[in-house]
């Protein structure tokens, strides 16, 4: 059963990881779906969505700039006529500690992690308003949990996590729900990325893989099925679902 037939929905860094998997699985469940990313890499996605049958589109551009966030949404708009989930989940990880993250840094971090829920989620209200819609935002079990050497990431998904409960609570007259997902580690090409960089890229895995009681990373597709689980329950709203192989209990 598709259980998302005629609903249209926006995903942000949709390119890999849990993006990809997340629009996938949208549009699996009957979903027309904007994939849309800073590079364009969403493009292949937005194909691969074609090919089975679905239909999606391609949309670049960088949330913390509100001229693209607002091109995104209205260029769903324009092609679908109408919006009803938002999954806000593009988002950057830069290490270190607090004493050795230049303001750059922190600044990058705080404007795509936090400036571009805020952008995105401004732009589609109306529209979700129109459709008693639904946002789901991606935080992360750091947002919960403390880990080393992610000073800003951390205080851009603790955030995350407050906005999304004080969104929630604005919008709930509305009938709009907003949803946040708190993933563990979890095994995307970011994280690749991340692990090569260490002097031991080995030991580096398999420290992060000690983080989760499981013993593994995610999958993106098992953080894609709990932001399904956001977007069809529609007694969850203001609910923080952590999918973290225990990382928090």
């Amino acid at each position: 059963m598709a259980r998302l037939k005629g609903k249209v929905a926006i995903v942000t860094g949709a390119g890999a990881g849990i993006g990809e998997a997340t629009a996938i699985l949208l549009a699996k469940e009957g979903a027309r779906v904007c994939c849309a990313d800073l590079s364009d890499t969403a493009k292949a996605v937005a194909q691969k969505i074609k090919d089975a049958g679905g239909d999606a589109i391609f949309v670049q551009g960088d949330i913390s700039k509100e001229e693209d966030a607002k091109k995104i949404i209205d260029e769903t708009a324009k092609k679908y006529g109408k919006l009803d989930i938002l999954f806000n989940n593009a988002g950057i990880v830069i290490p270190g500690k607090l004493d050795s993250c230049s303001t750059a840094d922190w600044d990058k971090t705080m404007a795509v992690n936090v400036r571009g829920i805020f952008l995105m989620s401004k732009h589609a209200i109306p529209l979700l308003k129109k459709t008693q819609g639904v946002i789901v935002n991606t935080a992360s079990s750091v947002a919960i949990k403390g880990v080393k050497d992610r000073a800003s990431y951390t205080a851009s998904k603790g955030a995350v996590l407050s906005l999304s409960r004080a969104m929630a609570a604005d919008y709930v007259e509305d009938k709009i729900r907003v949803n946040c997902i708190c993933p563990g580690t979890t095994d995307t090409p970011s994280l690749a990325g991340r692990i090569a960089k260490f002097d031991n890229p080995e030991e580096g895995r398999k420290q992060m893989m000690a983080r989760q009681p499981l013993g593994r990373f995610g999958k993106p597709e098992e953080i894609a099925e709990g932001v399904l689980f956001l977007v069809t329950n529609e007694f969850c709203t203001g609910t923080i679902l952590s999918v973290d192989g225990g990382m928090t209990m």
